[in-house]
């Protein structure tokens, strides 16, 4: 019987290029080789109009992609146990129209 391999220890390291920024918006394309998700910042003047200013487009092996996913999923099932249930359907607010000050 062989022995359980031990983890490597991990060191996180952020490099000089290393970035923070906010997505309200991501675009899924997926090929053969890759899955490619493309964040955005959407918003709207109108309530016809939405534009979306994409800023960062982050490609995935499909391994790294399917991880993801389940990491994703962990961590949104934690959330809503500690938070309640997530609802992704519209709601509707009275929001004002135009620019917000």
């Amino acid at each position: 019987m062989s022995p359980t391999p031990q983890q490597p220890k991990m060191s996180l390291v952020q490099t000089p290029d290393y970035r923070e920024s906010y997505a309200n918006s991501v675009q899924v394309r997926v090929s053969v080789w890759d899955f490619q998700l493309v964040f955005g910042l959407a918003s709207s003047e109108s309530p016809d109009e939405v534009t979306i200013r994409n800023h960062q487009a982050v490609f995935l092996s499909p391994q790294q992609a399917k991880a993801l996913c389940n990491v994703l999923s962990q961590n949104l099932a934690q959330y809503e146990q500690a938070f309640g249930t997530l609802n992704l359907e519209p709601q509707s607010h009275n929001f004002p129209q135009g620019p917000v000050n």
